[in-house]
């Protein structure tokens, strides 16, 4: 059963997370950081697939679960993604007039992808709490597996939806390739 403190660390952190993307989405990008990045995307996803952006996010996501650690991982992956953003906004500067928590909170594997991060980043304060406090975690166990597992299947869909975004979206975007 969910209770009350679940629930509310949960939007907690999904309200950090959501503040770290947009620090990172403000970010000043310089052209050559933006080229740079760019590049190393082009690399990064390069031919990848639904399974591909899947196996990535869900490489992101684990470590979030990390007690205490994955907090830090979770607000700085936050950041990052905001980031990349702000870093294709300098390439493509018609992309400015969006607003960066649009992209999070209104495409469906951006709201996904959110709801994985906050449930593995709010998970891992729950477990470095009862840590810290020196309580048994073993109750927290299955309910980790649980998570996990929504997290996978959350990653999963996320993964595949942006792909299929992506390959429906090709000659209406400027293509990567062409920045």
């Amino acid at each position: 059963m969910i209770n009350k403190t679940r629930i509310i660390l949960f939007f907690i952190f999904m309200g950090l997370f959501s503040v770290a993307y947009q620090i990172g989405a403000i970010s000043q990008v310089s052209n050559d950081d933006s080229s740079q990045f760019l590049d190393e995307f082009k690399n990064l996803v390069g031919g990848i697939d639904g399974f591909g952006i899947f196996i990535h996010n869900l490489t992101i996501a684990v470590p979030m679960f990390i007690p205490g650690l994955g907090i830090v991982w979770g607000l700085f992956s936050g950041w990052a993604t905001g980031f990349a953003f702000a870093s294709i906004v300098t390439a493509i500067p018609a992309l400015s007039k969006i607003p960066p928590l649009a992209i999070l909170y209104f495409s469906p594997f951006g709201v996904l992808e959110m709801i994985a991060y906050s449930l593995g980043i709010s998970r891992s304060y729950m477990i470095i709490f009862a840590i810290i406090k020196h309580k048994s975690i073993k109750s927290q166990l299955l309910v980790i597996a649980i998570e996990i597992g929504i997290v996978v299947a959350l990653l999963l869909a996320g993964g595949y939806l942006e792909y299929s975004m992506i390959e429906g979206s090709k000659g209406m975007v400027p293509n990567v390739d062409d920045l």
